[in-house]
């Protein structure tokens, strides 16, 4: 693929993956990317998942035309895009290899060696020429690791992004960008907010044409709508009018009041609203869903005086992210002695800017006329 007249793309595909960081699901594999700037110097931008080396440098060595690469950029440590640095770096013995003071500790850790001898450290706004092109390095601390630089292109005007503006899936599916870098986003970095906020306000400083990211697309249209979802995902405000309702359910009674609700919402014209059945749904889809939209319900019964253990675990994924500036209602079953309403609005206490519903529903055991009323009520509520 080529990117540039002098950047050319030999990242890999992965379709032999089924759970990327051995917990979100991958139905259409994932994109390991890496770039070649070809100049007077001659600079790599990563590398790819350890089962890839060979065919990495396969792509590589197509592109280089019998030269030999000058340096090995390596924008972020983690093993995806690292763990064939040290193959790089026997396969061409000349090479220096350029990254952030705390990259090369981490190489210490990871292949015995932090390269002193092989090495550029590249800090905020350092710069390095290859020729025509001259790469310009912008720290970028916790998107979402520690170590991670982007860098600047000023000739081609392309921003190599590291993880920003990822996507899970590989090159070779089509699929939607918004859904899999949505749930990328808010699975993976979601956390660091302030961080990208940060970052993107650098971005804001630079003439970007092309945005060439670790996973998924290389950008080039419309990066307005990219930066504008970046924007919003990572002040966490909402992006679609919305309602997402969660719910775990034992036998059936709980799930009956969330389809319920879902339906008194929508015959009232809700414009959308999003079900999950926490218990069989893909776990990230439903993190997304409740990032993505201003309203959240969360339905689940009293289990051992505490909540259902997918309702906990739902909330302890908003909580470690973030979550914040979102209307929140409850809907609780309990046969004997409900806790659930009281123990989910707890987990949620150090939220920010959360507001919660005057209208509660409560169900013993079953629905009855008194919490089908209190449905109705909370479908007013929220369709105001």
């Amino acid at each position: 693929m080529t990117i540039t007249n002098d950047i050319r793309y030999i990242g890999v595909n992965d379709h032999q993956i089924d759970l990327f960081e051995g917990q979100y699901r991958v139905p259409n594999g994932m994109a390991y990317n890496s770039y070649v700037i070809l100049d007077e110097k001659i600079a790599v931008m990563d590398s790819v998942d350890r089962n890839f080396g060979a065919q990495w440098l396969d792509n590589l060595k197509a592109e280089l035309n019998g030269r030999k690469p000058d340096y090995l950029v390596v924008q972020h440590m983690e093993p995806d895009h690292s763990a064939n640095v040290a193959l790089f770096m026997e396969t061409y013995p000349e090479a220096i290899v350029v990254a952030s003071r705390a990259a090369f500790n981490m190489m210490k850790n990871f292949f015995g060696t932090d390269y002193a001898d092989r090495r550029i450290i590249a800090g905020e706004n350092d710069s390095l020429s290859l020729g025509k092109h001259t790469l310009t390095f912008l720290t970028a601390p916790m998107v979402h690791w520690p170590e991670v630089i982007v860098t600047y292109d000023a000739l081609d005007k392309v921003l190599f992004s590291a993880d920003g503006f990822g996507k899970f899936g590989a090159l070779d599916a089509e699929e939607d960008w918004a859904c899999e870098a949505r749930r990328y986003y808010f699975g993976i970095v979601g956390k660091f907010g302030p961080q990208v906020q940060a970052l993107l306000k650098k971005a804001a400083a630079l003439d970007i044409q092309c945005i060439c990211p670790l996973h998924g697309p290389v950008l080039s249209e419309n990066l307005a709508y990219y930066l504008n979802l970046y924007d919003i995902w990572s002040s966490y405000g909402v992006e679609s009018e919305g309602i997402t309702i969660a719910y775990s359910s034992v036998y059936g009674n709980t799930k009956a009041a969330a389809e319920l609700l879902a339906q008194k919402l929508e015959e009232k014209g809700c414009p959308k609203v999003a079900v999950n059945d926490l218990a069989r749904c893909d776990m990230a889809e439903a993190v997304e869903d409740a990032f993505r939209y201003g309203t959240l319900v969360l339905a689940t019964t009293t289990y051992n005086g505490d909540i259902f253990p997918c309702m906990k675990e739902f909330i302890h994924h908003l909580t470690e992210r973030g979550y914040q500036k979102r209307r929140i209602a409850l809907m609780e079953n309990g046969t004997w002695a409900p806790m659930a309403a009281k123990v989910m609005k707890g987990m949620l206490e150090g939220c920010k800017e959360l507001t919660f519903c005057e209208n509660a529903v409560q169900i013993k055991a079953a629905l009855s006329d008194a919490s089908r009323a209190q449905i109705e009520a909370l479908a007013e509520e929220l369709c105001k």
